[in-house]
């Protein structure tokens, strides 16, 4: 079974985080959220999240992949953490996945894995993803590289993530069971 982190820092956008904690829970991998020093983390509009873990308990697992929410100030709090830049750095140099939607993509830019590499964020934060090759679609998706441009392309970014872990019929299966678009 595939492993996935998802760090949550305060102030991370909701709808990103659950919508992709459910759907990769939904397509059989193992998901681990992960608070960056506390157990119950608040998002961007009050809604708390009781983690499954601290970040620093988990960060000898072998995750197949990191999945970052965005809002703020949770995407720039998850920037500020050594531990987890140290983390993405890790799981891209053994080709696992890394995805980030919103914000998010600025963590990646601070871990140092974007560069040269297709990206998209929410709009506005192009300016501090300066060493990616910056797109405005909506998900994009460059070898283990995923991003997306926010709320609006959770289900999609999801997806997404899905269909590289364990396969395109199991992401299509879900799109329909959820009637996505």
């Amino acid at each position: 079974m595939k492993m996935v982190i998802i760090p949550l820092a305060e102030g991370f956008e909701e709808i990103e985080a659950v919508t992709s904690i459910d759907i990769l829970r939904r397509a059989g991998i193992e998901v681990i959220t992960a608070g960056l020093d506390v157990d119950t983390v608040i998002g961007a509009h009050n809604l708390e999240i009781t983690t499954d873990s601290k970040l620093k308990d988990v960060l000898d697992y072998n995750f197949d992949a990191v999945v970052l929410p965005g809002g703020m100030p949770g995407a720039a709090n998850l920037r500020e953490s050594s531990e987890l830049l140290n983390l993405i750095k890790n799981i891209n140099a053994k080709k696992g996945l890394i995805a980030a939607i919103c914000a998010a993509p600025i963590v990646l830019e601070a871990a140092g894995v974007l560069k040269d590499r297709e990206a998209t964020s929410y709009p506005g934060y192009d300016s501090e993803m300066e060493s990616a090759n910056y797109s405005e679609e909506r998900v994009v998706v460059d070898r283990n590289l995923i991003t997306a441009r926010g709320a609006g392309a959770a289900a999609e970014f999801a997806l997404e993530i899905v269909k590289y872990l364990v396969g395109e019929d199991e992401a299509f299966s879900l799109k329909e069971a959820m009637f996505i678009e």
